[in-house]
């Protein structure tokens, strides 16, 4: 039987990430991977092919509406859904190779192996019939799309996200279930792409996570663009007539029948752990399923950690990718006694890439009032931003959060073309508690988008409305 010092099970960016750490400590480990091709959701089917065809929509859609007047736009736009999806299956395979394939290629100490793992002992795994012992381990086996248990769904042909990006044609009409991240980049990708799109959101408003003026302008933008949403869904059932997917659901203003050619549900994420016979390594799962684990990702097992999607704390690529590298580092460093790290989540961005974007880090007004009993925070609107006039492009918001005791930067949340770029300006102030004044002091470019953090800083302090171009 084979033994290793390391095994890590699960082939994204969370192992990768491990397997990295490890080879660069030089220890001997062994990556096993199932499912999703190497490389897992980020490559595969996530981050790359979707924010590659995001890009293809915008460019169509806004091309063909320049804004300016000066623009004439003479002859007509041609869009080849097939040919895009052709080109995305390009580019995911040749950055799987690159990012991936080659990797492996590379490592010193680290052994990949395609197969499916099943604890069968705290320190035993089965990989198709084959066992090996590991001396540790890490589990980063990733998510999958969650599928809600809604009434006639299995009789019905529904899509996730791995099946939005392979589809051989463009449907004329679409339904998305869910108004968080993935489903409104899916429904504006498609909307822009010429698809009708309608969004049903359980919540009260989509993006429910962020703060309510990001909800609502978003809201706005979308349905300007010819997005139908509604809100306080109750989805009572699905069936499939004549080729239709049909959704039946309670609405603010009565019963309500969606019919579409495709619908698409975004209803969240669940964790792939359930082949894995973690009772069998004495490793605990909460009701959903989620490896339980502490600060230091270590979980009920003292020589078993886990990272990524599976731990269920933040599904992005980037924090799996550095939940896998300390996951590794305290895991090898475990005998030494060293100090575990730990990850400060307060301090990782997320976004959302629609067009525009939406960028945030940090606290929410909501959470600022949970946590100290008062609210302290500035919004002002992109409009108020001169290159935003400049290029006509005056969609958005950027909102501050600060501790009013210390006047530190707490959260910052942003709708701009540019928000996922903008928002680390705000990460480094939140992450080393720079003050509403480090930021006013700090001479920005001019024009920028980034000017809307500063003219936000600004707001706590004076009246940005009667305020010059540039002062500081």
């Amino acid at each position: 039987m084979n033994n290793y010092p390391l095994i890590i099970i699960g082939g994204g960016a969370a192992a990768f990430a491990a397997a990295t750490k490890a080879n660069d400590l030089g220890t001997e480990a062994l990556i096993v991977n199932s499912g999703l091709p190497i490389g897992g959701t980020c490559v595969n089917v996530g981050c790359v092919p979707s924010k590659h065809l995001l890009e293809v929509g915008t460019r169509y859609y806004y091309g063909q509406r320049p804004g300016f007047s000066a623009i004439q736009i003479n002859g007509k736009f041609r869009f080849d859904f097939t040919q895009a999806i052709a080109y995305k299956n390009q580019l995911v395979d040749a950055l799987r190779q690159s990012n991936y394939s080659d990797v492996v290629a590379n490592f010193k100490t680290v052994e990949y192996r395609e197969g499916t793992a099943r604890f069968v002992s705290p320190h035993e795994i089965d990989i198709d019939g084959h066992r090996v012992r590991g001396e540790t381990f890490i589990i980063a086996t990733g998510s999958k799309a969650k599928i809600l248990p809604f009434s006639g769904i299995e009789r019905v042909r529904y899509l996730t996200n791995i099946e939005a990006l392979e589809m051989d044609h463009l449907p004329s009409s679409m339904v998305v279930v869910g108004g968080g991240p993935l489903g409104l980049e899916f429904a504006q990708m498609y909307a822009h792409f010429g698809t009708k799109v309608t969004v049903l959101e359980k919540m009260k408003r989509i993006l429910p996570l962020e703060e309510p003026e990001i909800s609502s302008e978003m809201r706005r933008i979308l349905e300007e663009e010819g997005i139908v949403i509604h809100t306080s869904v109750d989805i009572q059932g699905v069936r499939e007539e004549l080729g239709k997917k049909i959704v039946t659901a309670k609405v603010e203003n009565g019963d309500w029948e969606f019919a579409a050619d495709e619908l698409l549900l975004a209803t969240g994420i669940e964790p792939n752990t359930k082949g894995l016979a973690l009772e069998n390594a004495g490793v605990d799962v909460d009701q959903r399923g989620f490896v339980v684990a502490d600060e230091t990702l270590q979980t009920t097992q003292k020589h078993i950690w886990a990272a990524g999607d599976c731990v269920g704390k933040l599904a992005l690529e980037t924090v799996a990718a550095r939940e896998g590298a300390i996951a590794a580092e305290n895991a090898l460093n475990s005998s030494l006694f060293r100090a575990a790290k730990k990850i400060n989540y307060d301090e990782i961005p997320h976004a959302v890439f629609t067009m525009p974007q939406v960028a945030s880090v940090g606290l929410t007004e909501r959470e600022l009032m949970q946590r100290m009993n008062v609210c302290d925070c500035r919004t002002v609107p992109l409009a108020a931003v001169p290159k935003a006039k400049a290029v006509g492009e005056q969609r958005g918001l950027v909102k501050l959060v600060r501790n009013p005791h210390t006047g530190a930067i707490v959260g910052c949340h942003i709708v701009a073309p540019v928000a996922a770029e903008m928002i680390h300006e705000a990460v480094l102030a939140v992450k080393y508690k720079l003050t509403i004044d480090d930021i006013i002091d700090t001479v920005h470019t001019f024009p920028t988008f980034s000017e809307g953090i500063k003219l936000a800083a600004q707001a706590f302090t004076r009246d940005i409305s009667v305020m010059t171009c540039c002062i500081g």
